[in-house]
């Protein structure tokens, strides 16, 4: 309801043109979202027929397939020239949320903490953690200033030791500073900070490089020295051995085990540490996508991101700092890196101004 199609300043609706649409955004949103688009095509009155429908709503090209090659080669290039624009709208709805409950809580002196605590308003600063007589708990009262800041110093050795080059700095996606909870990457712009969902970025190098080897036919296999017999329903082994072929090319080389299971044979290099069960499943479902006129192409693209998901980093995982700068610089030089394989942004930013606003400072 939200796409938007002129030919030639007519509002037209036509199978070609949306679907062209569909295939140029197939790589940025999961198979059940839809872009909002407005699309002007401005052609030759001659290679379009617009006497298809009684109130010229539907229009038919002479060449449709040259039509759709134009429009999705337009939009993927557009769309990959913004391939380094953070989710901003993410970042500022995080920064309203986080000035909400900083501005809007009592200050900590006023029992803000102790009540958030103890579940009340009342603060009884004789018994609180911070009382005079446990003051050896405080930076500055009864221990040696440094001694405050050891757990801090602790945490970030690791990255101090691999710290980047200034230069780093000036990336698009800048230099590790730190890791959050094994899952989020912290970085440091010029102008602010960027975080990182570390799986969601991965998966998305991960699926790019499997399908650069598939244009060129040369996605690496790892020969199982024992093929792995995996059990599933009957419907999800008639999936998997009708489009055998496809997945071969793929570097998956399966075949039927009776009625009831498959026998793996290779498996993807990539991916050759992975669990090859949890694999073929997901890929069988995978194939069972029915929604609207899926074409195979469409589906393999989906088997792929299937595959990468399997061997992308995951959430949990403590990386070092040559890791998270290696990842993101791998970002920087990979077309739609912004987004994961399920239309999720891989990194949002702050500016400096951002964080600046969350302190009264601006």
């Amino acid at each position: 309801q939200m796409q938007y199609l002129f030919v030639n300043g007519r509002p037209v609706r036509d199978k070609v043109l949306l679907g062209a649409v569909r295939g140029a955004y197939m790589d940025y949103l999961s198979l059940d979202r839809y872009p909002v688009v407005a699309l002007f095509i401005g052609c030759d009155p001659g290679l379009v027929d617009v006497n298809v429908h009684p109130t010229k709503a539907e229009v038919r090209f002479r060449d449709p397939g040259l039509v759709r090659g134009l429009i999705i080669g337009a939009l993927k290039e557009t769309l990959a020239g913004a391939m380094h624009r953070a989710a901003t709208t993410g970042g500022a709805r995080g920064v309203a949320a986080l000035a909400r409950r900083t501005f809007g809580s009592p200050p900590l002196g006023a029992g803000g903490l102790a009540a958030r605590r103890n579940g009340s308003q009342s603060w009884d600063w004789q018994s609180s953690p911070a009382a005079p007589a446990d003051a050896r708990g405080l930076a500055g009262f009864g221990e040696p200033p440094q001694a405050a800041f050891a757990v801090l110093e602790s945490v970030a050795a690791d990255v101090r030791d691999g710290e980047p080059a200034l230069a780093a700095l000036r990336s698009p996606l800048g230099a590790a500073r730190a890791q959050l909870h094994d899952t989020y990457i912290v970085a440091q712009t010029a102008d602010g900070i960027v975080l990182v969902d570390q799986h969601a970025a991965h998966e998305r190098l991960v699926y790019e490089r499997l399908k650069q080897e598939r244009s060129r036919s040369a996605i690496a296999r790892q020969l199982l020295l024992v093929p792995a017999i995996i059990e599933m329903e009957s419907d999800a082994v008639a999936r998997l051995i009708e489009h055998a072929g496809e997945l071969e090319a793929l570097g998956l080389v399966l075949e039927g085990f009776g009625p009831g299971a498959v026998a793996v044979r290779e498996v993807p290099a990539l991916l050759r540490d992975g669990e090859i069960s949890r694999l073929v499943r997901d890929v069988a479902d995978a194939l069972a996508d029915d929604r609207g006129a899926v074409t195979l192409e469409r589906r393999l693209d989906h088997v792929l991101a299937t595959m990468a998901c399997h061997h992308s980093v995951r959430a949990g995982r403590r990386l070092k700092p040559e890791e998270m700068n290696a990842l993101l610089r791998e970002m920087e030089a990979t077309p739609g890196s912004g987004q994961c394989n399920h239309g999720r942004p891989t990194y949002v930013e702050l500016k400096l101004g951002d964080i600046e606003r969350l302190f009264g400072r601006k």
